[in-house]
């Protein structure tokens, strides 16, 4: 399949405090915090929403491009993402900024405070969805970008109808109400974590069922819960899949819609398509960072029928 996945590349730098943030917060101060944590650990990792999705989608035997703006500090993750099988011709590297940074402190409990830096992540709105080769696609994942970005390969998508999945989730804090809303018409789906989909409602003053007015699919990540994707038909509750450890949950989300979107594009039924979602986050779970874990096709499958049972469609895959 021809995919391509916009959006973040970035290096992650991930912290670790042993404590509970909420222990931490006074509810009478809210106006006015200031808080500093000792943390235990700190380490640089390849990150970003687009390359994370890509290197998981190219575990499971696709070969996505990225298309995304860098810095002048990318070679070595270029070579990262090229050896794990990622088409990296159409992210672009800029001369006068380094790459974004995403910085994470993550609580023994797993909530997580986060600052992003966009470095050359500025340039995305330059770039194009219609320039790459082959120009059309068969599908584009939107994932988190500069909100100006993602307005534009929406529109993009729309205009040459390229089938997209559209997912704003981190930006939704810088988009207005009109940007999200109009990302949702003719997307294949919305695929939001909760306490996003949330955010999306007050922006934009939609609930669920006006929401699936303009997507035929939305999907919502309940975290340890699993998650739930909605169509006007009614209510699919997908479960979590069992990991072996929790070590970090960092990327988790990109890693979900890999598989989902693996199992949607080869024409998986959606409850198919959600449980491989919840397999490819339950590896990240396992493992120190977003790139970190490792699988082949026919593993990830064995893996799926000893979570879920045997599923005649995934032998399509072998």
């Amino acid at each position: 399949m021809n995919i391509v996945v916009t959006g973040s590349v970035a290096y992650d730098y991930l912290m670790s405090f042993s404590g509970k943030f909420t222990d931490h917060i006074l509810p009478d101060k809210l106006d006015k915090i200031s808080l500093s944590f000792l943390v235990e650990s700190l380490k640089r990792q390849h990150g970003g929403n687009a390359a994370n999705i890509a290197y998981s989608l190219a575990l499971l035997g696709e070969r996505p491009r990225v298309l995304a703006a860098v810095g002048t500090d990318f070679d070595p993750y270029r070579t990262s993402l090229e050896t794990a099988g990622v088409d990296t011709r159409s992210i672009r590297v800029f001369e006068d900024a380094y790459t974004a940074s995403f910085f994470c402190n993550t609580d023994i409990e797993g909530n997580q405070i986060a600052s992003f830096y966009a470095g050359a992540m500025r340039h995305a709105p330059e770039m194009s969805v219609l320039q790459i080769d082959p120009p059309k696609p068969d599908l584009v994942l939107v994932s988190p970008n500069e909100p100006d970005a993602i307005v534009r390969t929406v529109k993009e998508c729309r205009e040459a109808g390229i089938d997209f999945v559209y997912d704003p989730s981190q930006q939704i804090t810088s988009m207005t109400g009109e940007q999200l809303q109009f990302g949702l018409k003719n997307a294949r789906m919305l695929i939001l974590n909760d306490y996003e989909l949330g955010m999306f409602t007050k922006k934009t003053g939609l609930d669920e069922a006006r929401i699936l007015e303009s997507v035929g699919v939305l999907v919502v990540t309940l975290g340890e819960k699993g998650s739930v994707i909605r169509t006007p038909d009614g209510k699919i509750d997908i479960p979590p899949a069992k990991v072996s450890t929790v070590v970090d949950p960092t990327g988790v989300g990109d890693a979900y819609r890999s598989g989902l979107v693996k199992g949607v594009l080869h024409g998986l039924p959606l409850d198919v398509a959600g449980r491989m979602g919840s397999l490819a986050a339950a590896y990240v779970l396992e493992t120190d960072g977003p790139q970190d874990h490792a699988y082949t096709l026919e593993s990830f499958v064995e893996r799926y029928e000893e979570t879920f049972g045997y599923e005649e469609n995934l032998q399509t895959f072998m």
